[in-house]
């Protein structure tokens, strides 16, 4: 189901609770979601549709992929980027990394270890922000 997309910063600004196979419905609903505004967003994550929980789903172009409760376990070169979304008005600059490694399960619920870079790893890095209550 398509869901709107919340904009409220104090609703935002709430750290998202881990995610269990209860919560299944929720990656249905951020891929219809991310599908219906996939010419102005590359990521999402769960409490950008109204659920506090530990979900992100990002574009790679051909496919998407799913995350439940990401974690960061490695961070390597710094930058400084501004970045736009979807839930707030406006450019924000921000620290990202390049390189990060990333442990999550994914919607088969499996753990997966997993290093990204560039464009990819800036937007995991957005959206597990997300999660954390952390708004750009």
């Amino acid at each position: 189901m398509i869901r709107k997309i919340v904009r409220d910063e104090f609703f935002l600004s709430q750290k998202s609770t881990d995610a269990t196979s209860a919560d299944i419905a929720i990656i249905q609903d951020l891929k219809d979601t991310l599908v219906a505004y996939q010419k102005n967003c590359v990521g999402m994550a769960a409490n950008m549709i109204g659920v506090k929980k530990n979900i992100i789903i990002v574009s790679l172009n051909v496919f998407n992929i799913i995350m439940i409760n990401p974690k960061i376990t490695k961070k390597l070169q710094p930058y400084l980027t501004e970045e736009g979304c979807l839930s707030l008005d406006g450019a924000r600059q921000t620290k990202r990394y390049s390189k990060i490694e990333v442990v999550y399960l994914n919607d088969n619920f499996k753990t997966v270890k997993q290093v990204f870079a560039g464009t990819t790893a800036q937007i995991i890095q957005h959206e597990i922000d997300h999660c954390n209550g952390k708004l750009i």
